[in-house]
């Protein structure tokens, strides 16, 4: 009987044993659980604390998320907004250019206006001046019948033949030999005594008026015009010119 009792108690300890060993093991696999549960990088906590902690809370938006890459935006805006500045500066240029174009076209334009309006009124006047001409050739001039008319038409004759003389020097010598009378005549002179007497305005003898007489104009020595002309024709062969003359000649 004693056998059996020691048996049972042996038996009860090694139960009791066994069931501090079972509850050892399960501790120490709890724990293992535990750490394995743990990053590496994480900081120990025990079983313990880690159920007393308290879960770190989440929270969740619908809004975006703002000034994501701003900087690479910044910088794209930066550039579009130069290419924009070039482009606008270049359409500037181009308008600028347009405008001088144009300008100078008009003014450009304008003198060639104004350059024919010249050439117009230049020629208009030629014209004139060509029908004036005309109407002078064929209206004749007309002189007075006057000693000064008389001067003025045989100087116009004597230009064409390229007879010289001034009205000064024909009036000079006219005062002296006639005073201006075309009918005067010397017949008290050695041209007299001869019976050539000198006559006109000029006091021509006639042989001299015929030998120096001008064409176109009369043949009478009375003539004033034919007397002047003859009379300066023949000073020009003599003396030069009739402004040489001042005295008889």
């Amino acid at each position: 009987m004693s056998k059996n009792i020691l048996t049972r108690g042996h038996s009860r300890a090694l139960t009791r044993h066994h069931k501090l060993a079972v509850a050892g093991v399960a501790a120490l696999g709890a724990a293992a659980i535990g750490f394995s549960a743990v990053p590496s990088n994480a900081s120990t906590t025990t079983t313990s604390e880690a159920a007393s902690a308290p879960a770190a809370k989440v929270s969740y938006s619908t809004e975006p998320i703002q000034d994501v890459r701003a900087d690479v935006t910044d910088r794209l805006a930066s550039s579009s907004l130069k290419v924009e500045q070039i482009a606008a500066k270049k359409e500037a240029a181009a308008e600028a250019a347009a405008q001088r174009a144009e300008a100078a076209a008009q003014k450009k334009a304008a003198a060639a206006k104004a350059e024919a309006e010249r050439a117009r009124q230049a020629k208009e006047a030629a014209s004139r001046s060509a029908e004036r001409a005309q109407v002078w050739k064929s209206a004749p001039e007309t002189y007075s019948n006057t000693l000064d008319g008389w001067i003025r038409e045989s100087l116009s004759i004597m230009k064409k033949h390229g007879i010289p003389g001034s009205y000064e020097g024909i009036h000079r010598n006219i005062m002296r030999e006639s005073s201006g009378n075309p009918k005067a005549i010397n017949l008290w002179d050695i041209n007299a005594q001869n019976g050539i007497p000198s006559k006109g305005l000029l006091q021509v003898i006639p042989p001299t008026f015929e030998a120096y007489h001008v064409p176109g104009t009369s043949k009478n020595i009375y003539d004033p015009v034919a007397n002047i002309t003859a009379a300066c024709n023949y000073a020009a062969d003599k003396y030069g010119t009739m402004d040489n003359v001042d005295s008889a000649y």
